[in-house]
């Protein structure tokens, strides 16, 4: 058997999985590439690039088993994947931690303006924290729109801050936030309320551009949204314009709606955005789920995933 690494995930799968078949990696592969490889492979272990498609599962004629390490699974189709017996596995849960810590970090940032407070003094040599009055995260509302694992895990650490929570989740009881410590409410209220909007929902045609122009207008002047989630969600132009105009008070983000945008992802790759021009947008390059600890515990699930599969072992 063999197998093949198309991510940077964690050193123990290759280790274990080797036990037991050949293993390969190619980073980041283009469609076109993994679908010229793939046909030697009966193991994928990705995370969220290349988007497999039908003609890549066309292509897999000895493929088992798909080990996603992370958490969405709208890159793949599941339908053909589903028809050719192809088992999939992802790790839902095991970064939730991760990309919360993430998100508190950008509220505090946006909040605070730490991030042009120290290009201000490592770069403009200017120390002056008259500029840099913030807000503080005790007594405002947060607003979480997926009360999933990362979701729940948010409203903890915002409880712990003095927060306020509410949340939007279509598959849960009134009971199920209470549990939690929070009020479930429509999606309209949750933005009208909060003074902070955190999306932990995934990227389909009903979540598509959630975030445009209307819905944006419907926020507190000041409040500030927060996608740790999947790019497409905002609408990235209508934010640019609502931010440039002050309808909004900031936007940080872990997701581009186009990330691979000329080859991002690799050796000296770039792309550009209107909204880098906004001071009020922070963002960095979907790092989540990206320490140590989450990679370790994905890892592990995986490997143990794919075993079972397999029956490794």
């Amino acid at each position: 058997m063999k197998c093949l690494i198309i991510d940077a995930v964690h050193s123990a799968i290759a280790q274990e999985l080797s036990k037991y078949m050949q293993v390969d990696t190619k980073m980041l592969p283009t469609q076109e590439e993994l679908a010229t490889l793939i046909p030697d492979y009966d193991v994928l272990i990705m995370r969220v690039d290349p988007a497999i498609n039908k003609t890549i599962l066309d292509a897999a004629k000895n493929l088992k088993v798909i080990g996603v390490c992370s958490v969405g699974l709208n890159h793949i189709d599941m339908d053909a994947a589903k028809a050719k017996g192809i088992q999939v596995f992802n790790a839902p849960g095991l970064n939730a931690n991760a990309v919360a810590e993430l998100t508190i970090s950008k509220m505090l940032d946006l909040s605070r303006h730490t991030i042009p407070a120290n290009y201000d003094v490592k770069v403009n040599k200017t120390w002056d924290k008259y500029k840099f009055v913030g807000r503080e995260l005790r007594g405002k509302t947060l607003g979480i729109l997926g009360f999933g694992r990362i979701g729940r895990r948010v409203g903890e650490l915002g409880r712990a801050f003095g927060m306020t929570v509410v949340a939007y989740d279509p598959y849960l009881k009134p009971e199920d936030f209470e549990k939690e410590h929070a009020v479930g409410l429509g999606v309209d209220e949750v933005l009208k309320q909060a003074d902070f909007v955190t999306i932990h929902v995934p990227l389909t045609p009903e979540t598509k551009d959630l975030f445009n122009a209307k819905s944006i207008s419907e926020m507190k002047d000041d409040a500030v949204v927060l996608n740790m989630s999947r790019g497409g969600i905002v609408n990235e132009q209508d934010m640019y314009e609502a931010l440039k105009a002050g309808k909004i008070g900031g936007y940080a983000s872990d997701v581009m709606e186009n990330e691979l945008a000329a080859g991002g992802l690799t050796e000296g790759a770039g792309f550009d955005s209107p909204l880098f021009q906004c001071d009020n947008f922070i963002v960095t390059p979907h790092l989540g789920a990206q320490t140590v600890d989450a990679s370790r515990d994905i890892g592990a699930h995986i490997i143990s995933k794919v075993k079972e599969a397999l029956n490794l072992g």
